[in-house]
């Protein structure tokens, strides 16, 4: 015998599905790759994938990847009493504010971060 048995033996029990981790539902989930720093301080980097769920209805907080005017951005979702907000996680980012005329789409919740090691 070679080497030394692994320790993981002990606690290995059979084949690993991450899907039964990180997705609670596969029709509904997708993998969107971040490009940007506008979420460096809620741990969301460029480079990272975020698992995102279209079922999901996002609330005040959630983590949310939304086309605003055309364009796919990642923000934290905010409700205040003049309407949805759309925040950044970097303070060199502005908030966007709905205004009249804009068009705002919710394509999901961010879910999970991924970071590569």
């Amino acid at each position: 015998m070679a080497g030394f048995p692994s320790p993981a033996q002990d606690y290995c029990d059979g084949t690993l599905d991450l899907n039964e981790y990180l997705i609670d539902d596969p029709l509904t989930t997708f993998v969107v790759k971040v490009v940007g720093d506008s979420m460096v301080r809620a741990g969301i980097f460029d480079g990272d994938e975020v698992i995102v769920d279209r079922s999901r209805t996002p609330s005040d907080g959630s983590v949310v990847i939304a086309v605003v005017d055309g364009e796919l951005t990642i923000r934290r979702f905010r409700l205040t009493p003049s309407g949805a907000e759309l925040h950044a996680e970097h303070p060199g980012h502005s908030v966007i504010r709905m205004r009249e005329g804009q068009e705002l789409s919710i394509w999901g919740v961010a879910t999970r971060c991924l970071h590569r090691l």
